[in-house]
């Protein structure tokens, strides 16, 4: 069996290999770099087939996050609270934009962050909630919006890993008042380079975004106030436009291989991902638990078997929020999660021989 990678960018790319030869090529022959068609093609087409109004494109996933809380007007002594679990993009946009952040342990079934355990922690400071959809499971929208009602607080979806997936058969991102993404080549949509995206029924507030995305302007050499440069550039636009025919498809091929690995793991001492029965999980990571995880993702990679850790440190736990002064008591699950979640490779290519192995290898002395 030849090596196994976490994800093979290579094996999408072949399959769609002379769409996005083409693309490119039209990009550079028409020095398109930088704004232009390809950008607000991409844009639109989006924003439609998403559902929403409006796609604002950005440099990056991370930027996505901070330009809308900016956009929100966050001011200093502000609360923004969001899930003790996940990549540090989702808290540490929070501490730039001007606000605190207030971390929240997560379910203990779906990893998102716990919906039951968020009013305990708003105070008269708190403007935001920033729910993640992680690993491509959504969070409970169901629960947060009407916290957010409740308490007239934005909510700010965090998408990266969940293009796509549904809570309620309603796309995540489309709850709140933003839904950001990312477009890193790993995602389920990703483009050739960093990329990211704001998207947003809410014309005031999409207007705002775009416009701090651009050095506050709409209009070159006319800046209202003072923004940022946060731009995607043509040739991943292009390469989006042409992976976003085929998500679908993706999706749903991702959906079946976690289905084969449930079916594998199934007399295994693992525990294997949860999907709440609202939701639809896109699978951008296929997270297991073991008590053993380190010996055995030292046990897969010495049989060729590349895996992750998403996340091996919960966030409070950080030295960058040391400051706070968490204890493992704090966060109890995300804590002890933490200690256990392996990530297994799964993507659109991965044949059902590659996750055999994969199970053959995951049961060893």
């Amino acid at each position: 069996m030849k090596p196994i990678p976490f994800v093979d960018l290579k094996a999408q790319y072949y399959s769609i290999r002379d769409e996005i030869n083409f693309a490119i090529q039209n990009v550079i022959n028409e020095t398109a770099f930088i704004k232009g068609k390809y950008v607000q093609k991409f844009e639109e087409e989006y924003a439609d087939v998403y559902g929403v109004k409006h796609c604002i494109s950005c440099a990056n996933g991370t930027d996505a996050i901070y330009i809308t809380l900016k956009a929100l007007g966050l001011a200093p002594g502000d609360e923004v609270i969001t899930t003790a679990l996940s990549w540090i993009s989702t808290s540490e946009t929070i501490t730039q934009a001007g606000a605190r952040v207030v971390f929240v342990d997560i379910d203990p079934d779906y990893y998102t962050i716990d919906a039951s355990m968020i009013e305990a922690k708003i105070t008269e400071r708190t403007r935001a909630i920033i729910p993640v959809h992680l690993y491509g499971h959504p969070a409970n929208m169901t629960e947060i919006m009407a916290i957010a009602k409740k308490y007239k607080l934005k909510v700010i979806e965090d998408c990266a890993q969940a293009h796509f997936a549904h809570w309620k058969g309603q796309n995540v991102g489309t709850f709140g008042d933003a839904g950001t993404f990312s477009f890193f080549p790993g995602k389920n949509l990703g483009a050739y380079g960093d990329a990211g995206c704001i998207v947003t029924n809410d014309d005031k507030l999409a207007k705002v975004v775009r416009m701090f995305a651009n050095h506050g302007a709409i209009k070159k050499h006319h800046h209202e106030f003072e923004g940022i440069n946060s731009r995607l550039d043509g040739l991943q636009a292009a390469i989006l436009s042409i992976k976003l025919k085929y998500i679908n498809k993706w999706t749903e091929l991702r959906i079946k291989r976690a289905g084969i690995y449930n079916e594998l793991f199934a007399d295994n001492n693992i525990n294997l991902p949860a999907v709440h029965p609202l939701a639809n999980h896109v699978f951008h990571l296929y997270v297991i638990r073991s008590e053993n995880r380190n010996n055995l993702q030292t046990h897969l990679k010495d049989n060729g078997i590349s895996t992750g850790i998403h996340y091996p440190t919960a966030l409070p736990y950080l030295e960058a929020y040391k400051y706070l002064e968490h204890t493992p008591e704090d966060f109890p699950v995300a804590f002890e999660y933490s200690n256990k979640i392996l990530s297994l490779p799964i993507y659109p290519e991965l044949t059902t021989e590659s996750q055999k192995y994969i199970k053959s290898k995951s049961i060893y002395e």
